[in-house]
């Protein structure tokens, strides 16, 4: 009788605290919180994906944490974001943007991620640091001694400590963790857009000049400036960390930077080089200066680059496969996530308009092949869309809709799951990558061409306009000894039937390709389509 009133007792706790507002998690939020904090190389192969968004959704119409509550109860394998720094109060101290959805997610344990700005700006943006006297000021001195509007990799960094306190020891910052005291993990989100003295800008530099003099060549100038702003961007994170009062934010925040990866442009011009602090032994210092960056996957507004040419984010991101090998040698807890736009714009005319006038129509479906693409190629933590802060999901919901259900997909196909957790990615040695200007001799050899031949490709050679009527790579795993492939392939401007696909190690395979992306998975036994998207 007494183990009966006890489960008594406990059942009617249960119902009692559901009263008062708690819920049992969705499924998919245990996938949620076991991705997030999966390593890279555990034993279990490599973290499925999960989906996020810039647009922090603090106007109703956006992407809401409200409205991603509901999405991930559908079963979408979202991580969580709030915009940061936080909202003001309102007039009774409450915080409404946070306090209905930080509850549920503590009562879920899922991890966030908090949106921010580029907090570093504020070394030139507040008057407690832009005012300190030159010997003092974290902003670039010329060789006048005069104060310039840019952050310098040579000045002193005791105030990146102080401007990391800045962002997070504060009243709201410390209501926050009351919210929510112990996340499994807190993603510090920066647009990491600062202004900054470049590297050839280095003999402009008062303490530049006064450390290493002139005339050191161009390796050496891209090395001293990244060494300082990983020291520099550390300090800034280590200050945001003792800025925090809870010890399992403090534990568990991590600090990822937009576009704090290598560079996609490798060989693409012969400027290129110029944007880039690329060094012998380091394609980049980002993965000693954060803990994770979101490269653009971008079809830029401001530039030709289209989803269907050479000149593309497929053909292009292709140079980051060997650059998440070194970033994991780096920092082996690197957090690699990219951004994806399509180059829509809120308010103005942008690349969707170059596609309406060129008689094309871009819709959700050529969205999701697009960012597929992207997804089996660089196999990253999570995909991240960029809208403005002005953006509704009423105008724009469907293609975030789209990224999401690509996302979804690993998840639910077995097959898929499969191969993304332990497959490889096969490169295609039959041609060079078209980008080939200037690359440096250490990364000349690497395999950075992974675009499959098919029977509807353009005669060679490709310029940056080419037209490519389909996109296809392949992963390959071994199961039971024997080797099994996975092709991908999609369609911007149109689905293609019967086409061919040379798998190198495997021959031609024969499939049907769709513009929102087809898989065919390929085994001694034959080829069969696997990932066909069901019902939301």
């Amino acid at each position: 009788m007494a183990h009966a009133a006890a489960g008594w007792a406990f059942l009617l706790a249960v119902l009692c605290a559901r009263g008062q507002g708690q819920e049992d998690p969705p499924a998919i939020v245990r996938a949620i919180r076991e991705e997030t904090v999966r390593p890279d190389r555990g034993p279990g192969g490599r973290p499925l994906p999960l989906a996020g968004h810039w647009n922090r959704g603090d106007r109703p119409e956006g992407f809401s944490p409200a409205w991603q509550i509901e999405s991930i109860r559908r079963g979408n394998p979202l991580l969580p974001w709030f915009t940061f720094p936080p909202v003001q109060a309102d007039a009774a101290g409450r915080l409404p943007y946070y306090e209905a959805a930080l509850r549920t997610f503590a009562e879920w344990k899922v991890p966030i991620t908090l949106v921010g700005t580029q907090w570093d700006a504020s070394l030139y943006g507040e008057d407690r640091f832009r005012n300190l006297p030159p010997d003092r000021n974290p902003n670039w001195v010329d060789e006048t001694g005069k104060v310039r509007k840019k952050l310098s990799p040579f000045g002193p960094v005791e105030p990146w400590v102080d401007v990391g306190r800045f962002w997070t020891d504060t009243p709201l910052m410390r209501k926050l963790q009351e919210l929510y005291p112990d996340p499994p993990r807190v993603i510090f989100l920066s647009n990491n857009e600062a202004g900054q003295l470049r590297w050839h800008e280095a003999e402009k530099s008062r303490r530049y000049l006064e450390a290493h003099g002139k005339g050191k060549d161009d390796d050496f100038k891209r090395r001293v400036t990244g060494d300082g702003w990983i020291e520099r961007y550390r300090a800034m994170q280590r200050g945001m960390r003792e800025g925090l009062v809870r010890e399992a934010w403090r534990k568990n925040a991590r600090f990822v930077g937009y576009d704090a990866f290598g560079p996609a442009h490798l060989g693409r011009w012969g400027g290129w080089p110029e944007y880039s602090l690329h060094c012998k032994g380091r394609i980049a210092p980002d993965p000693l200066m954060w803990d994770g960056g979101s490269p653009s996957y971008y079809t830029h507004d401001w530039n030709p680059s289209t989803d269907y040419r050479v000149w593309s984010p497929q053909v292009e991101s292709m140079n980051w496969v060997f650059m998440i090998e070194e970033a994991r040698r780096l920092n082996p807890d690197f957090w690699f996530e990219f951004s994806v736009w399509d180059g829509d714009l809120t308010e103005k005319k942008g690349k969707i308009d170059a596609y309406l006038k060129a008689g094309q129509a871009f819709t959700p479906e050529r969205y999701r092949g697009f960012c597929q693409f992207g997804l089996w190629l660089l196999t990253p933590r999570l995909v991240r869309e960029f809208r403005g802060y002005l953006d509704t999901r009423e105008r724009i919901g469907a293609r975030f809709e789209a990224l999401v259900a690509a996302v979804r997909l690993v998840h639910e196909d077995p097959v898929l799951a499969r191969f993304w957790r332990t497959s490889g990615l096969v490169p295609n040695g039959a041609h060079p990558h078209p980008y080939q200007s200037d690359v440096p001799a250490e990364w000349a050899a690497r395999e950075r061409w992974f675009l499959l031949d098919t029977n509807l490709d353009p005669p060679r050679p490709w310029k940056a306009e080419t037209e490519l009527p389909v996109f296809a790579l392949a992963r390959v795993a071994e199961e039971a000894g024997r080797k099994e492939w996975l092709v991908y392939a999609h369609s911007p401007l149109g689905d293609r039937a019967a086409v061919e696909v040379t798998v190198p190690g495997r021959g031609a395979v024969r499939m049907d390709v769709s513009v929102g992306g087809s898989f065919a998975w390929v085994t001694e036994k034959g080829t069969t389509p696997v990932g066909r998207p069901g019902p939301r």
